[in-house]
């Protein structure tokens, strides 16, 4: 029986994301842990998060998970979820500025156009998805379906090439990434119904290259 590490740092819609894989991933164990060597034991890594990326930041450096992240980011198939997304960038405008993990380049922005346009932030709700990127995490998920969002910033990767997907409010903006093993996504698939479900049991079955 495999393995598949939440990672727990008191950040995350756990329970959520726990019962989502369970429900599509029967036979694997799930486990929620901040232990970094049952991370580093677990075939498959989610990395949730909701909240302040301050927050996520101080919190995966209280815990010493920060380069536990990185490690296990480097060879094993990595799913990060809304802020588990935008903390593997370099850096953030949320909290007058903060720094990220950095496994991509580039950075987290606030939905100025969108306020400036008369659009809520935080931008909440369905919205759909068009896949930019063939990737085996998007099997049997049609173009442009819809997923559910809930976020005041948006990720702006410095390398198009890793956009996998882009939803648009008002403005086209990355909805999901992906290089190599990590594929990440602002959306929650745990919230989005049969899509969401889908990408998470692609993900279960998902060697980690693309």
């Amino acid at each position: 029986m495999s393995e598949i590490a939440v990672i727990d740092y008191g950040m995350g819609n756990l329970r959520s994301v726990a019962k989502a894989l369970e429900t599509v991933a029967p036979q694997q164990s799930i486990c929620v842990t901040a232990d970094p060597q049952k991370i580093r034991a677990a075939d498959r890594i989610v990395f949730p998060g909701v909240g302040a990326i301050r927050d996520c930041m101080a919190e995966l450096q209280r815990l010493d998970l920060l380069p536990v992240l990185t490690d296990v980011a480097q060879n094993k198939p990595f799913l990060g979820i809304c802020l588990g997304m935008q903390a593997l960038l370099e850096h953030s405008e949320e909290n007058n500025g903060v720094a990220g993990i950095g496994l991509f380049a580039g950075n987290v922005r606030y939905f100025d156009g969108a306020a400036k346009a008369g659009l809520k932030v935080p931008h909440m709700g369905w919205n759909q998805v068009r896949q930019t990127q063939k990737h085996p995490l998007w099997q049997d998920i049609a173009d442009n379906s819809r997923f559910y969002f809930v976020h005041s910033y948006y990720v702006a990767p410095s390398n198009a090439a890793d956009i996998a997907g882009e939803s648009d409010y008002p403005e086209a903006f990355a909805a999901a990434l992906a290089r190599d093993n990590v594929f990440a996504v602002q959306f929650h698939p745990e919230k989005s119904q049969h899509a969401g479900l889908q990408l998470l049991k692609n993900f279960v079955q998902w060697d980690g290259q693309s």
